[in-house]
């Protein structure tokens, strides 16, 4: 009987939300998807931290003036400096958090070593290993290019994908809906399933009004080690939509 093998596949973000990290920890392989065109104001080099009760932008300057068709994997840092200036940022949002002192060393290092690195992908994948790490994921890293591709379907290149790393299930934001056939993954004998964000419960968060879309770093600050019970992927079937119930 073939085990089941849970891939996800998506764009490096940096420093993400915790449905980013959700969708990680219920893969066993999680294929980075940065052969894709860089989007603009998105989430590939910004976030969000809370800083004086307020949600903040924390974003990498890049260079995508004149590179509208450039993949994320090709996108440059336009000035190194950033790095301090965020983890400074960092520090005086949550310098007096619970869990400050247990995850900064870590996480200044990260930014010491981001600030070195000249593409983005590479920046926001340091992040993705120090999170997960931190977070207690166990998941296996792929890249989407090294699965030739045959197809500029948007849907059955993920197929492609999926195949060439092995899937039985392929686990997708909720936001593909708009452009996936099921049928493309019925037909592949690949299980499509839908993450499912609604439900997140809240925490101490030091805001005037609840965001829920930040950065995990305000969890783990806030919550330290139960930033894990956090996640929907921990109770099992409690992340998974199924296409059925659009």
């Amino acid at each position: 009987m073939t085990s089941q093998k849970t891939v996800v596949i998506l764009q490096s973000n940096y420093i993400p939300w915790k449905g980013y990290f959700d969708l990680m920890n219920a893969a066993d392989v999680f294929v980075l998807f940065d052969e894709v065109q860089f989007s603009r104001r998105d989430w590939r080099n910004r976030n969000k931290i809370i800083i004086q009760g307020q949600p903040r932008w924390l974003t990498i300057p890049v260079q995508s003036k004149g590179k509208y068709a450039a993949p994320v994997s090709e996108i440059e840092v336009t000035d190194g400096s950033w790095a301090q200036k965020h983890w400074t940022s960092i520090e005086l949002a949550y310098g007096k958090s619970p869990f400050f002192r247990d995850y900064a060393p870590g996480l200044e290092t990260t930014y010491g070593e981001a600030a070195k690195e000249t593409h983005l992908s590479s920046i926001n994948r340091l992040f993705l290993d120090h999170l997960a790490t931190a977070l207690g994921i166990n998941v296996t890293f792929g890249r989407s290019d090294s699965v030739p591709r045959q197809s500029d379907d948007p849907a059955e290149r993920l197929i492609e994908i999926c195949r060439g790393y092995g899937a039985t299930r392929y686990l997708s934001g909720p936001a593909a809906k708009s452009y996936i056939d099921p049928q493309l993954f019925v037909d592949a004998g690949i299980d499509l399933r839908y993450a499912d964000y609604s439900g997140y419960p809240t925490y101490a968060q030091q805001s005037e009004d609840f965001e829920h879309g930040v950065s995990i770093i305000d969890m783990l600050m806030t919550l330290g080690p139960d930033t894990a019970s956090h996640l929907k992927s921990q109770i099992p079937g409690g992340l998974f939509e199924t296409p059925e119930k659009r």
